[in-house]
C-alpha cells in the first residue's frame, strides 16, 4: 500500500513552488537480484502545477550524491527563472533508493531485526531505482512525461525507464551518460570502494563509520570528474613550491566537503549500483534495448569527459531512433554536466523548439 506524508525534516530547501513529501510503500519491495526491502520510503519534490492534459511534466533524475531538489544543484537549467521552471512545468524529482537524503538507504533501520542496515543493505541496480520511480508515478497519477532529463547516473535511470515503458516519455535529455557502464568506469569506482574498505570504522556499528575512507574515495573520484586540463588551469603553484601544493589541498577539501554532507555506506552502495548499468541485460543486447525507445532524444556529451566518452555518446545517437547528439565545450570534464547548465539549457531549448 502507498501512503503519502509531508516531509518536514529533510533539510531540503524549498520555495513557493515546491513541496517535499514522503511516499511510504508498506509491502516488501523485491529487487532485481531477488532480495527484498521489507518496506520502502521515497522522498520527492514537486514544483509547479500539473496541467489538465499532463503535457507539462518534467521528470528530473539526479546523480550519485544529489538530492530530490534540483533547484539546489542544477541552477541555470532548473529554477524559477530558468528554461525548466515551475511557472510552466510540473517538475518531479525523486530521491533514489539507497540514498541518505530521505529515501530508504543503509543508515535506516531494518524492521525485521531493529538494527541499521549499514553494510547489510542489499545491492541495488539502476532498474531497482526505476521501479521505485514507477511507484511514485503511479501515486501521482502521471500517464505521460513531456521531458525526462538526467545526467550521469541520472541519465542511466532515464534510459532504463524509457526502455521499460517506451510510451511514457515524449522527449528525453541524456547528458554525460551511457548505455552500459564501461570497464574503465567500473575500475575507477572499484578503487574508490577499496579506499572506503581500508577504513576500519567502515565495519563498525557506527552510522558515521567509514568517513575517512569516504574522503579518500571522493578525492579519487574528482580525478575522473575533472581532467588534466582542469587541474592544470586551476591548481598551479608558484615556481619553487616544495610542499602544500594547491592540487593536494583541493583534493583534501573536496573529500572533507563530501564527508560533511554524505554517508560512506550510502556512497559505497550507490557507487556499486552504477557498475550494474547495462540496458541490454535480459533484452537481447544494447542495440535491441535502445531500439525500443520511442521518445525524441537529445544526447549531450561533455568535451573532455573521462567517465562517459565521446564514443559512448555516439553509440547512443546511432542506436536510439530519433536521437540527436551535441557536445558542450567545457574545461570541467564530467562535472560539466552540472557546471555548464546554461549551455545545456540552450541546446535543450533549440532541440525542443524544432519539435513543436
Amino acid at each position: 500500500m502507498l501512503k503519502n506524508t509531508k516531509a518536514t525534516t529533510l533539510g531540503l530547501s524549498s520555495n513557493e513552488y515546491s513541496q517535499s513529501e514522503y511516499l511510504f510503500y508498506d509491502s516488501p519491495f523485491t529487487l532485481e537480484n531477488g532480495s527484498e526491502l521489507p518496506e520502502l520510503r521515497i522522498v520527492y519534490n514537486t514544483f509547479g502545477q500539473l496541467n489538465q492534459d499532463q503535457s507539462n511534466v518534467v521528470w528530473v533524475f539526479h546523480a550519485l550524491t544529489a538530492n530530490s531538489n534540483p533547484f539546489e544543484w542544477w541552477p541555470g537549467l532548473i529554477g524559477e527563472n530558468d528554461f525548466i521552471n515551475p511557472k510552466e512545468h510540473f517538475i518531479v524529482c525523486a530521491n533514489i533508493i539507497g540514498s541518505c537524503y530521505g529515501s530508504t538507504g543503509p543508515k535506516d533501520f531494518d524492521i525485521r531485526n531493529g538494527e541499521r542496515y549499514l553494510r547489510d543493505f542489499p545491492n541495488l541496480t539502476i532498474r531497482d531505482m526505476v521501479k521505485a520511480h514507477q511507484l511514485l508515478q503511479k501515486h501521482l497519477g502521471i500517464q505521460r512525461v513531456f521531458l525526462g532529463i538526467g545526467g550521469s547516473m541520472g541519465g542511466q535511470q532515464a534510459l532504463e525507464w524509457a526502455i521499460d515503458d517506451p510510451q511514457l516519455f515524449e522527449n528525453l535529455a541524456l547528458i554525460a551518460t551511457s548505455a552500459k557502464s564501461s570497464p574503465w568506469g567500473i575500475a575507477i569506482r572499484a578503487a574508490q570502494r577499496m579506499a572506503i574498505e581500508s577504513d576500519p570504522s567502515f565495519y563498525s556499528s557506527s552510522p558515521k563509520g567509514g568517513w575517512k575512507g569516504l574522503e579518500a574515495a571522493r578525492a579519487m573520484a574528482m580525478i575522473s570528474y575533472r581532467n588534466h586540463k582542469t587541474f592544470n588551469s586551476t591548481q598551479q603553484d608558484a615556481e619553487g613550491q616544495l610542499d602544500d601544493f594547491s592540487a593536494e589541498s583541493y583534493q583534501r577539501y573536496q573529500g572533507e566537503k563530501l564527508g560533511r554532507r554524505f554517508d560512506a555506506r550510502t556512497y559505497y552502495t550507490l557507487n556499486k549500483t552504477m557498475d550494474t548499468h547495462d540496458v541490454g541485460r535480459g533484452r537481447g543486447g544494447i542495440e535491441k534495448a535502445l531500439a525500443k525507445i520511442k521518445a525524441n532524444v537529445q544526447v549531450i556529451g561533455i568535451e573532455g569527459d573521462l567517465l562517459f566518452t565521446t564514443e559512448e555518446q555516439h553509440q547512443l545517437e546511432q542506436l536510439i531512433p530519433n536521437a540527436k547528439l551535441d557536445f558542450v565545450p567545457s574545461k570541467y570534464g564530467h562535472d560539466g554536466f552540472l557546471v555548464e547548465a546554461p549551455s545545456i539549457s540552450k541546446l535543450l531549448q533549440d532541440f525542443l523548439s524544432t519539435l513543436s
